[in-house]
């Protein structure tokens, strides 16, 4: 079974590696070591690292069925610039002179909300997409505009403890056990038993409306250690109260979005509960999904072609341009992008006029230095315009033409690209990161 396409979510925990099944729907790959339902253990040794786990898990995937065509890379979206890279140079180093499958990185919220879109759930112009993992609490508020998801803000909560691990180090330091190896597999032992799991959740509703009842209630054994309804509500306030702040946030002047809550933590009910009396309650994962596997799943169907990940830049690019009308100097603005063009780590975007490229010269190299070039981008829907940058493109000879257009890098990086016409190399000229909310353009 070679998966021409799959997708790998690196985790503190575990790596997921999805892919379309034989009836369109996606699955773990089934990876000797796999744990049901999880994915492949990151060893204790890579510290939860996630290029480590990445590193381990795609080369068990392929000595077990060879190297894929397409590949897509879960990150996060606070540092995702940082983690497309990594996760690049991981696999191209694993590959070394073999061929190399296309690799593209995918923020995790484009991922859960390929999700949602491909099941035609994603009904809501905003939404403040939660990743609740092992080492943190990551919300991304994400506006969906014609075609393309802009993420306008994102909030981290990462505590040295852990964010769901912390919880785990709260549970047991309660028991009075070390938050050692031992102790955490004794943990997931314990809450791997049946019924165990629905008295805690049980036990904490009761308890819910009545702090100070049931706190000495019995509900989880550990390593021969009891754990109270009490120490289970001081453990989940750690879960609580760093979503809320980072809930807050990103919610710090803006609209209302709908929350959807993904990870291994959001499988928590009394978490879900909390989340429902404070904002509403969180948007359903299509046909009951694992929230742990959602941005898996979603980053296989982007994989898989079955749906445009709609990671596009949402607005337009223009650069300022000059003209000689009547023997004076005109300003003009040239629109280089149409809104959604621009996709992270695809083709340069050149300036048409119909069917053809646009034709611009610089200024000569007899001339000054350069010549400052505006940038900046518009939004189509309501024409409000935000400036990026300005730069200064070098001086070119005598008769120089080029086509102009924009670049966006895997990382985010916005590159003006000057080609020039007949043979000669293009010319990239940074100019940093595109904004996604324009005052006045938000839906």
């Amino acid at each position: 079974m070679n998966a021409p396409a799959v997708a790998i979510d690196p985790g503190a925990r575990y790596t997921r590696i999805a892919h379309l099944g034989p009836d369109g729907t996606p699955a773990l790959v089934a990876l000797p070591g796999t744990v049901p339902g999880e994915g492949l253990p990151t060893s204790g040794a890579a510290g939860g690292h996630r290029g480590a786990g990445l590193e381990a898990a795609y080369t068990a995937y392929r000595r077990q069925y060879g190297t894929p065509d397409r590949v897509v890379v879960v990150v996060p979206q606070h540092a995702r610039a940082d983690e497309a890279r990594r996760a690049t140079d991981v696999l191209t180093a694993l590959h070394g002179t073999d061929p190399m499958p296309r690799v593209r990185p995918l923020g995790t919220p484009h991922a859960v909300l390929a999700l949602l879109r491909h099941a035609g759930t994603a009904t809501s112009p905003r939404y403040a997409v939660c990743d609740l993992g092992a080492t943190a609490a990551e919300v991304s508020l994400c506006a969906l505009t014609a075609g393309a998801v802009a993420v306008t803000g994102t909030a981290r909560h990462a505590p040295a403890e852990g964010f769901a691990a912390g919880f785990d180090a709260a549970v047991l330091a309660g028991a009075g056990l070390a938050d050692d190896e031992a102790a955490r597999a004794a943990l997931a032992e314990a809450l791997a038993t049946d019924g165990v799991v629905q008295r805690m959740e049980l036990a904490l509703g009761r308890s819910a409306g009545r702090p100070g009842a049931y706190g000495e209630t019995e509900v989880l054994e550990v390593a021969g250690r009891p754990v109270t309804v009490a120490v289970l509500r001081q453990a989940l306030e750690r879960l609580t109260s760093g979503l809320d702040t980072v809930l807050d946030r990103t919610a710090d002047g803006q609209p209302a979005a709908q929350v959807v809550t993904v990870g291994g933590a959001a499988r928590s009910a009394p978490l879900r509960r909390h989340l429902t009396q404070r904002r509403g309650a969180p948007a359903p994962l299509p046909d009951g999904t694992d929230p742990a596997l959602a941005a898996a799943f979603g980053a296989a169907l982007v994989a898989a072609g079955r749906i445009d990940p709609a990671d596009r830049y949402p607005h337009a690019v223009f650069v300022g341009t000059h003209r000689t009308v009547d023997g004076l100097p005109r300003s003009e603005e040239l629109l280089i992008c149409p809104a959604g063009s621009l996709e992270p780590g695809g083709p340069t975007v050149f300036a048409r006029a119909g069917d053809e490229r646009v034709r611009l010269r610089t200024s000569t190299s007899g001339g000054a230095a350069g010549r400052p070039v505006r940038i900046q981008v518009r939004d189509a829907r309501h024409g409000a315009a935000a400036p990026v940058r300005t730069l200064t493109v070098p001086p070119a000879p005598e008769g120089t033409r080029f086509h102009v257009g924009v670049r966006l890098t895997a990382d985010g990086t916005a590159r003006l690209v000057l080609a020039p016409l007949g043979s000669g190399p293009a010319s990239e000229h940074p100019f940093g990161t595109l904004p996604t909310d324009i005052e006045g353009a938000r839906p």
